[in-house]
């Protein structure tokens, strides 16, 4: 039986690589198993080339954010991109694509991750370190001012899509 988590996450991948090829790049799924990489984009001759990696959740849960991991804040090739796609609830939803560079996802979870980690948890007590790691829309409840409600707007719609052109 097919998850649905695993259903989740071909949507979203189908659903962004659909965006790349409207607006003509050529895109394609990366084989399976390919360990950082979703989907791989270029244009019609060759000279522009980048890796996607696509984060899909449904609108459940309270922080609006996506599961990452460790590994996340090693990956800062400029020529990888995270599409983050928020599918909605119900299937008549439209999705929410943030197209953010991989350089700035690896700083914000570091920087989150340091912040997490200095912040006490419940009964005052310190964090245990986990590879467990969260993409959030706002990290203000860390003293993350400057990545507060509203950071990632700047990476959704159709210039986030456009700045991938070239």
């Amino acid at each position: 039986m097919v998850s649905a988590t695993s259903l989740t996450g071909a949507a979203g991948e189908h659903f962004v690589m659909s965006q790349f090829l409207r607006r003509g790049l050529i895109a394609a799924l990366a084989p399976a198993g390919v360990p950082n990489c979703d989907i791989v984009v270029t244009d019609d001759v060759g000279d522009r080339a980048f890796a996607v990696q696509v984060k899909t959740r449904r609108n459940l849960g309270t922080d609006g954010g996506w599961h990452m991991s460790k590994k996340h804040e090693q990956l800062a090739s400029p020529n990888l991109f995270y599409c983050f796609v928020d599918i909605g609830r119900e299937a008549s939803d439209h999705p929410t694509v943030f197209v953010v560079p991989a350089p700035i996802v690896a700083d914000v979870l570091t920087r989150a991750h340091r912040a997490w980690l200095a912040k006490p948890g419940k009964g005052g007590k310190p964090h245990n370190d986990t590879d467990f790691r969260r993409f959030l829309p706002d990290y203000s409840h860390l003293g993350l001012e400057d990545l507060g409600s509203g950071w990632l707007e700047q990476y959704r719609g159709n210039g986030a899509w456009d700045r991938l052109k070239g």
